[in-house]
């Protein structure tokens, strides 16, 4: 009868635990597609399909375009956790993911990456169309192979390069609803391309220390920090100039002013960083820059559908 108590008692503590365990590995295999990140891409694929259609698109065609990028960028995001599982253990900011602490063996994740990817591929292109996925598939490439395997651990203009695979999503959705690429659907990339550096630049003069302890060669790193502060500027004034040239390509008054005035706090931010070295200043471009092409994107959607 004792023993009969003990295994009642026992076996729904027991029970817990184990729904506990499942919980923390899908946890782990789902921080390893970093959500965060993905936001950032749905947003500038679901604006750039907005904008192409200027109206709404079917709902049907959004979901199923969302849903693939949440895939390819959660695959490609897998996979660079996989190959830079040495560089993450050594940074504080990323040595407690999965692959980092060896909660997740660099197999399953490698196998979970390449699923995700090829599973994104097949869903875009049966549901969507093959340009999409096509487009998708080589944003995921870039990304593993060109700025994760190679230029992130050789060159401090990785991110410059790199940049490329984050800007891909809005092509994606471009793509999606037009089954082509326009001047417009490219400027949309190039506002990402552009945005990219001074993002992860304000980013890297906070955490230059751990790139340095890393060895890996962001530019605060290799140029040191006044040569950053100069490039962030620059690349400030460049991404101002391509927000405009979405205005003779069609857009109108309403996104002109909305972009003006966005760009107009981003630039501040980048004056006043170079002007004057901080680390507040440095978080608070970084932190301006999340909500940037959310307030960008935004704009144009707002001015597509005003003018339709």
């Amino acid at each position: 009868m004792t023993r009969l108590y003990r295994f009642a008692v026992a076996s729904p503590l027991g029970k817990t635990a184990d729904l506990g365990r499942v919980r923390a590995v899908v946890s782990d295999y789902v921080a390893l597609t970093k959500p965060g990140i993905q936001s950032l891409l749905l947003v500038t694929t679901l604006g750039a399909m907005l904008i192409a259609e200027e109206g709404l698109p079917p709902l049907g065609l959004v979901l199923a375009t969302l849903l693939g990028g949440s895939l390819a960028a959660g695959g490609a995001n897998v996979l660079n956790c996989f190959i830079d599982r040495d560089i993450d253990a050594q940074m504080t900011r990323t040595r407690h993911r999965a692959t980092a602490a060896a909660r997740i063996t660099p197999a399953a994740a490698l196998v979970f990456g390449l699923a995700l990817s090829a599973f994104a591929v097949l869903w875009l292109g049966l549901l969507v169309n093959w340009l999409a996925a096509g487009l998708a598939l080589a944003g995921n490439l870039y990304y593993v192979l060109v700025y994760t395997k190679w230029l992130k651990r050789i060159t401090p203009q990785n991110i410059v390069i790199g940049g490329a695979a984050g800007a891909v999503p809005p092509l994606v959705g471009w793509a999606a609803v037009t089954g082509g690429l326009s001047w417009s659907a490219w400027a949309l990339f190039a506002i990402v391309f552009f945005w990219t550096p001074p993002h992860f630049w304000s980013l890297a003069l906070l955490k230059h220390g751990e790139y340095g302890r890393a060895a890996v060669p962001m530019l605060p790193v290799v140029a040191g920090e006044a040569a950053t502060r100069r490039q962030i500027l620059l690349y400030s004034v460049l991404l101002l100039a391509v927000c405009l040239l979405l205005v003779p390509l069609g857009l109108g008054p309403l996104y002109l002013l909305a972009a003006v005035a966005v760009n107009a706090v981003f630039l501040g931010l980048a004056v006043r960083l170079f002007l004057t070295p901080s680390k507040k200043l440095a978080r608070s471009l970084f932190f301006f820059s999340l909500w940037y092409l959310a307030l960008i994107f935004a704009a144009g959607v707002a001015d597509r559908l005003v003018l339709a």
